[in-house]
């Protein structure tokens, strides 16, 4: 495995500008904030050795380096998923790989599916903590031989996500006057949305939210020590009384409502987190 992080970290080294001191991933829906990006180097993610390539309608499949707000970031315009068939180990590939490239720090995004009945759609969620329910499927992307160059085979999860960020975006969203909520973010395999029953199972587990990404990035950031900020944009309610049918099409609509404001503070807190 290092050898092949070691091989696209060489070959995307090759093709940018200047090394990426923050890495973003874009989940369903979110990737407006790549058009953010100035003077942008764009990579297929097909051109890059041993990655994935991203099959989901709001994943677009690129990997894009340039500057945003003045930061060098690299960002993926899409991610990989479990129930597209790949292992967890290609999941978090491109973590990997972004750490190697030299990050600081890295920022998740997802749609997901609100469970706190004091939820609408179009919150955004910032997540203090997660659960791991891809666990149930025996499936964990540390899961195999251990290579030292990654971090600890047994990292403590004590603090997924980054304490000292969180307050810094919390203190960004009240000044710009943008509208949050944080939570507890459950992780699941998908690729089918939740039934009734299982809504409220993962919302007795002591869920805000759930959805099919974000866990196993953080799991191996947490990994490699990078600080991790992570946002859940709310596309749907798995409040009873308010489930609805909903289409992964009405999710990346939903998603994309919010895109500008989620732009708004990522870029804020891209000039800011440093001077914590």
């Amino acid at each position: 495995m290092f050898t092949k992080v070691s091989e696209a970290v060489d070959f995307i080294r090759e093709r940018i500008k200047a090394a990426p001191e923050a890495g973003i991933v874009l989940g369903t829906g979110l990737g407006g904030l790549a058009e953010e990006i100035e003077n942008p180097v764009i990579i297929p993610y097909e051109e890059i050795p041993h990655f994935p390539a991203s099959t989901v309608e709001g994943h677009a499949g690129e990997l894009i380096t340039g500057l945003l707000n003045n930061r060098n970031v690299i960002a993926m315009k899409g991610r990989f998923h479990f129930y597209e068939g790949y292992p967890l180990k290609d999941v978090i590939f491109p973590v990997r790989v972004m750490k190697f490239l030299g990050i600081k720090f890295l920022i998740l995004s997802n749609a997901s599916g609100g469970l706190n009945p004091s939820f609408a759609v179009g919150d955004m969620m910032f997540i203090e903590d997660h659960i791991n329910l891809m666990n149930l499927m025996n499936e964990n992307p540390l899961k195999g031989r251990h290579h030292n160059e990654f971090g600890s085979c047994f990292p403590d999860m004590n603090q997924p996500y980054d304490p000292g960020i969180l307050r810094k975006a919390e203190e960004i969203a009240g000044r710009l006057g943008i509208k949050y909520r944080k939570g507890v973010y459950a992780g699941v395999t998908g690729p089918t949305f939740e039934t009734p029953s299982e809504y409220r199972y993962v919302r007795f587990l002591g869920a805000d939210a759930v959805g099919m990404s974000t866990v196993p990035e953080a799991i191996v950031a947490v990994q490699m020590a990078l600080p991790v900020f992570a946002i859940s944009v709310i596309s749907d309610l798995g409040v009873e009384g308010k489930i609805v049918e909903i289409t992964h099409e009405e999710v990346i609509d939903a998603a994309s409502h919010v895109e500008p404001e989620m732009t708004r503070l990522i870029k804020a807190l891209l000039a800011e987190v440093y001077l914590m």
